[in-house]
């Protein structure tokens, strides 16, 4: 508790807005996610983190400091879930079809970032997909684009 209000309050010090990627936001479900992703074999290696920082800047028009409050902020929820099923809602909520291939499109770039694949990767990506409703033929498609795109 007094961490939460030690936060809050050297945020107004910042004059910053703490909740700036607040829950039901989904660009932080997106960044949660693919945090998930990045760090699922147990190693975030800078490939992977150059890989978020990239997409999740230029994704949502981000500079760099907002880009990387917005991956501190979605790991931070990362570890606060307990399934993905809120994030996989808030996107749900969020985003048409298309959005929503978009963001598997992203969960497969982060798991080829590295130039491997580890099976708790595509794992991951596979169960988000399931909850997203994106059809398995898309899911195929747009992971073998982002194959293509991995390899460091």
């Amino acid at each position: 508790m007094f961490e939460s209000i030690r936060d809050f309050m050297s945020g107004l010090a910042r004059g910053g807005d703490e909740r700036e990627f607040a829950d039901g936001d989904f660009r932080l479900a997106v960044a949660a996610l693919m945090a998930h992703v990045a760090d699922a074999d147990g190693v975030t290696t800078p490939s992977e983190r150059t890989r978020l920082q990239g997409v999740l800047s230029a994704e949502f028009s981000l500079d760099a400091d907002a880009t990387r409050r917005l991956i501190d902020a979605g790991r931070k929820s990362d570890r606060e879930a307990i399934d993905f099923y809120d994030f996989a809602a808030t996107l749900k909520r969020a985003l048409d079809a298309d959005g929503r291939l978009r963001v598997i499109e992203m969960l497969w770039e982060i798991a080829y970032a590295d130039g491997v694949l580890h099976e708790f990767e595509g794992d991951i990506v596979a169960r988000v997909a399931e909850l997203l409703e994106v059809p398995a033929s898309d899911v195929a498609t747009v992971r073998r684009l982002a194959a293509g795109r991995g390899n460091p």
